[in-house]
């Protein structure tokens, strides 16, 4: 890892076909031991029931009302401060219950690449 400051300015937001938006904060050779996403999901929107081959991740949430399911776990209402933890290969979603944008951090370790993504839809 190398030291260095990642604006969030430059990071640039794209909607998903998982129901959310993602802006790429940190996936890069500066840091192999994680990746960092902002992910935003809009009002009455569930993301898609999908997991993460070989990828531990953990959602730090900034803003908003939400409900996360984890495979077998009874599903949890999760605000901002919350932090989910997601084991490599656990089948997860999580829905927006409140009225403004939930806003989260993503931090995958390894860091997330595009074929470790399993659509369980």
């Amino acid at each position: 890892m190398r030291a260095e400051v990642r604006k969030h300015d430059a990071a640039v937001e794209f909607p998903t076909p998982e129901r959310c938006h993602i802006a790429e904060v940190a996936n890069d050779a500066g840091d192999e031991l994680v990746s960092i996403a902002r992910a935003r999901v809009e009002p009455e929107v569930t993301t898609a029931w999908h997991k993460l081959k070989g990828v531990s991740e953990r959602y730090i949430i900034v803003s908003g009302e939400g409900r996360v399911e984890i495979d077998d776990l009874q599903p949890v209402d999760v605000c901002e401060g919350d932090v989910v933890r997601i084991p490599a290969g656990a089948a997860q979603r999580i829905s927006n219950t409140g009225n403004d944008d939930l806003v989260f951090y993503a931090v995958c370790s390894p860091p997330f690449e595009v074929g470790c993504y399993v659509s369980l839809e």
